[in-house]
């Protein structure tokens, strides 16, 4: 399995405080099945600031110890960017980082609403030829209010990661049912873990994939699984599975109240 969102790099973030966090993070990853992880440290997001460069040289010094510590698991650099006003420019000052050298970057929301320049962001990131990846949209209060929202953003341009903790509880029964809802509603196109720690926020991949498996069937697991290797790959995303009735409705709902919401 590949997990494209994660705090394993020590000291940089709220993740991995040393390296022997990042040492049992990563064999508790290999553990649940991973092979590659995606680092993403936070970024401009108001506490934690970590350019492109930085984070290269950690990726490169980690996996050499990885390997001496005969850990089979490889790390990928990545950053979790916060929507700020100096996103576009950072880019072009290369500042900031695509996932695994891909297409793909990782975008992240306050959890309080939606940016007024989503649209525009949106838009400018398709211009470069970037495919945005928004980081858990299922704790962001607007569009767990309003599941339309999401719908807005994904016609934009915008592809979506769910978390493994959301899916499972972890964040409470509110987000629990928002997840759940953007995933049967066909809107998610990631699922990876966010992982913190070992502990309270760890990996959790495989068992969110079996409680996808058993809840949306085995062709949105293999959708999830795919897509993670596409990012990877550097990829277009596989063709999305059937939504079940009840997902479909929901999603009619959805794109009803953005229609006359427009209107």
């Amino acid at each position: 399995m590949i997990d494209i969102h994660t705090h394993i790099l020590p000291g940089l973030d709220d993740g991995a405080s040393d390296w022997n966090d990042t040492l049992s993070m990563a064999r508790a990853a290999a553990a649940d099945g991973i092979s590659t992880i995606i680092a993403t440290p936070h970024h401009a997001n108001g506490r934690y600031d970590n350019p492109a460069a930085a984070i290269r040289e950690h990726v490169s010094r980690i996996n050499e110890r990885l390997a001496e510590a005969g850990v089979p698991v490889t790390i990928a650099a990545g950053q979790e960017i916060r929507v700020h006003d100096d996103l576009l420019d950072a880019w072009h000052r290369g500042e900031l980082l695509t996932l695994a050298g891909s297409d793909y970057v990782l975008i992240e929301m306050p959890f309080s609403h939606i940016p007024k320049q989503m649209e525009e962001l949106l838009h400018e990131l398709s211009v470069l030829n970037l495919r945005p990846i928004i980081a858990h949209p299922e704790r962001n209060a607007e569009i767990a209010k309003r599941p339309g929202r999401l719908v807005e953003l994904i016609e934009l341009g915008a592809y979506a990661q769910m978390t493994t903790h959301s899916l499972l509880g972890g964040f409470g029964r509110q987000i629990q049912r928002a997840a759940w809802e953007l995933c049967e509603s066909g809107l998610v196109h990631l699922v990876s873990s966010d992982a913190h720690d070992t502990g309270r926020r760890g990996f959790c991949l495989s068992e969110a994939y079996e409680a996808i498996r058993a809840r949306q069937g085995e062709p949105w697991e293999a959708y999830y699984k795919y897509n993670a290797r596409c990012v990877a790959d550097n990829n277009p995303f596989g063709s999305r599975p059937v939504v079940s009735r009840s997902g479909d409705n929901a999603l009619r709902r959805m794109i009803s109240y953005l229609t006359g919401r427009r209107g």
